[in-house]
């Protein structure tokens, strides 16, 4: 029983998250319907996703997400048989709507109280909508049968059975551990009309001792009279379709669409004619005479080639019943490729490949110092297959940011309504792909963007008038790689930051001095310190200086960077650099004194000697350009033996060069980032540690991190002293 309740949850969890997709596609087509006005096809499918909804949640039992959505479901049938047509107003309540659906079905997932009264409340709204063409609104009842049977005719390979339609169903053997009930769907069916005969196919049914109770070995023909169309009765099964062989003939089908529901049987011919004509969808004397010259024939040939030639059909029909197959089978094939893995699994698969990593690295060490090549060859291809499964691994849990993008459509709407702004928002590579870890984690930190860039930087419509500014203002999310990282834009074509403005209350707050030199770039970082805004009325979105904090926090926590550029009335760009990744990347090991080092070596740019002559310097002079650079060795206060020649590794993080002083150079290795423990994990400038190849420990350094600790301490005191090796105490 325990086994079948969490095959139960398993599916419950499986409809959850296919319901929020459908739900996801509702909200873009609503919101597209305000640009442009829906198609039929986008019509229907938004139909079809309340649909799904509704039917998927009568299968498991959810009352109130079948009652609340079979309103909502009435509204969408209204507009697409033109009753209703869409307005601002009508968009917004169905937004609500299938907000309160999601509502609905994340109270079920999470087991807290469903919010009856806000169904009541949205209900009355989408009557009132309603009662502007009651002649539209569907009943949640039955459809009455038909006064009267016509005449079946089966003559020259046209129309047979009555007028009803026949669903055969063949469920899938896992059906019952699934947590499924085959009767359940078929009692649904009851929703959209009256069934008129159920047979119940029993030869798949095994003997008593090799049953298997767990398993389903039924199939069902069904007679249905009703006016719903298609896909309305294929929307029913549409949970467990992947796994079932389900056809659906219409009332009055031709032969030939008989002849490829019979040819697909693997029952016997006898036993599916039986099933026919009990379902009346063809006639006892049709099935003897059809029968009768397949014995006549020996069994040479098909019972449904012989119903066809009786009714004097074309031969393109059996081709085209064939072909019609063939491309069932290839569609069904291709479903088959793609495999749903819990993430959990994906997480277990990249830390044991972290682990090979490092067994593998430690291997080519180890056998690097025999000296023997025909070993060091294969120890050579090894390190590659390891680097390649390394490689695969990681790109299974890569995914489009497009699922976060996909969310801003609506926060823009609802945003720029409640400012009264007018405000487009353009999206620009949602393909490009990152960790799905990550994906979940910069969610937030978007969120705080694009509502301050709503709020801050689009000015009102009178203002951009004023300024020659088209009154619809624009704000872009631009996603792309760059040297192994990825770059998101949030981007707006507003007023701009407001250097002095910013400037003016540092000062006021004392976090900076009369005769501070800062430049633009430094003076703009200002406005992601904690508590500070220069917002001058707090409202619902801004004004309480705890936004931009939360982005700066989380960004670094992701191992990223915030760059912000601005120009006084063009706009501003918020630029976040964030590693593809967080378990394994490609570093760079250095060693400073007895103590190892990696970098990430997209950050990477050269190497170079540090000048002899260089002093306490804290720069030096590249190619005519001035370098800032920090020592490792007196910022971490190593002790150990130094270099006569130490080396500057130049690196390159978002648009800003430094260089970092190590004395010794390893070269690229394989590093798998393990998290640093409860002790150490406030140490600053340190993103992780992993194991090297001789089995020491090395540090990951956070280089973004490092540069700006250091860059902030006060200038004119050599490196060498104690304050200024901020990390020692670690």
């Amino acid at each position: 029983m325990s086994e079948l309740n969490n095959d139960l949850a398993l599916a419950l969890g499986t409809f959850m998250d296919e319901a929020r997709e459908l739900l996801g596609r509702m909200e873009e087509i609503l919101l597209g319907a305000e640009e442009a006005p829906c198609s039929d096809d986008e019509l229907n499918e938004l139909f079809r996703c309340a649909h799904t909804i509704k039917g998927s949640g009568g299968l498991f039992g959810l009352d109130e997400v079948v009652r609340f959505t079979h309103v909502v479901e009435n509204v969408l049938d209204c507009l697409r048989n033109g009753g209703l047509q869409f307005s601002s107003e009508l968009i917004s309540l169905l937004l609500e709507c299938q907000d309160h659906i999601c509502s609905l079905i994340t109270a079920v997932a999470e087991g807290t109280e469903v919010p009856v009264a806000r169904s009541d409340e949205l209900l009355q709204k989408l009557q009132v909508v309603l009662g502007a063409d009651e002649a539209s609104v569907k009943t949640y009842a039955p459809t009455p049968p038909a006064a009267a049977e016509p005449e079946v005719i089966a003559s020259g390979g046209g129309a047979i059975g009555a007028d009803h339609w026949h669903v055969s169903l063949r469920f899938g053997p896992q059906m019952l551990q699934d947590g499924m009930d085959p009767l359940a769907f078929i009692n649904y069916l009851n929703q959209y009309g009256t069934l008129l005969h159920v047979e119940t196919v029993t030869e798949a049914i095994p003997d008593f001792a090799s049953a298997d109770p767990e398993l389903c070995y039924l199939g069902f023909e069904v007679a249905l009279r009703s006016n719903a169309s298609k896909a309305e009765i294929e929307s029913v099964f549409e949970f467990v379709s992947d796994n079932s062989r389900i056809v659906i003939l219409p009332p009055a089908s031709k032969i030939d669409e008989y002849v490829a529901l019979i040819e697909s049987m693997p029952d016997s011919a006898e036993m599916i004619g039986r099933i026919l004509v009990a379902c009346g969808s063809v006639t006892q004397r049709e099935l003897d005479q059809a029968l009768a010259v397949q014995r006549d024939l020996g069994g040479r040939q098909r019972l449904g080639e012989v119903l066809v030639e009786r009714a004097a059909a074309e031969r393109e029909v059996i081709n085209a019943a064939i072909d019609k197959q063939k491309s069932a089978a290839e569609r069904r094939a291709a479903d088959s490729k793609t495999v749903k893995v819990p993430a959990d699994r994906l997480d277990a698969l990249i830390d044991r490949v972290g682990e090979l990593v490092i067994a593998g690295v430690g291997t080519h060490l180890q056998i690097s110092r025999l000296n023997k090549p025909s070993i060091q060859e294969s120890a050579e291809v090894l390190l590659s297959l390891v680097e390649d499964i390394r490689d695969m691994a990681l790109r299974l849990r890569m995914v489009a940011i497009g699922e976060v993008f996909s969310r801003f459509p609506r926060v823009v709407r609802d945003v720029s309504k409640e400012l009264g702004k007018d405000i487009d928002l353009c999206i620009n590579g949602a393909e490009s792909e990152l960790d799905k870890s990550m994906v979940e984690k910069i969610g937030d930190p978007l969120m705080h963007l694009v509502r301050n860039a709503i709020d801050h930087g689009i000015e009102p419509t009178e203002v951009r008038a004023a300024r020659n500014k088209p009154a619809r203002g624009t704000v872009e999310l631009n996603a792309f790689h760059e040297s192994g990282s990825i770059n998101i834009e949030v981007k707006d074509d507003g007023g701009g930051l407001d250097r002095e403005r910013i400037l003016r209350k540092a000062l006021e707050r004392g976090m900076i001095g009369e005769d501070a030199n800062l430049s633009d770039q430094d003076i703009y970082r200002l406005i992601l310190a904690p508590g500070f805004s220069t917002a001058e009325h707090v409202t619902n979105l801004s004004g309480r200086g705890v936004g931009m904090d939360v982005v700066r926090s989380n960004i670094e926590a992701l191992r990223g960077t915030l760059d912000i550029e601005s120009v006084p009335g063009q706009g501003t760009t918020m630029r976040m650099c964030l590693p593809l990744t967080l378990a394994i990347i490609d570093g760079f090991h250095v060693g400073v004194g007895n103590s190892h080092f990696i970098i990430p070596l997209d950050l990477v740019v050269e190497c170079i000697e540090l000048p002899p002559d260089i002093g306490f310097q804290d720069y030096l002079e590249l190619r005519e350009e001035a370098l800032p650079f920090v020592r490792l060795r007196e910022v971490f206060r190593e002790q150990g033996a130094g270099h006569p020649r130490p080396r500057v590794v130049v690196v390159r993080f978002g648009s800003r060069r430094a260089g970092l002083v190590v004395d010794r150079i390893y070269g690229k290795c394989q590093t798998v980032i393990k998290p640093l423990g409860p002790l150490f994990s406030e140490v600053p400038a340190v993103a992780g540690s992993t194991i090297i190849g001789n089995g020491d420990v090395g540090m990951i350094l956070d280089v973004p991190a490092l540069v700006r600790h250091c860059s902030a301490l006060p200038r004119g005191k050599p490196m060498r002293e104690p304050d200024r090796a901020p990390f020692a105490a670690a």
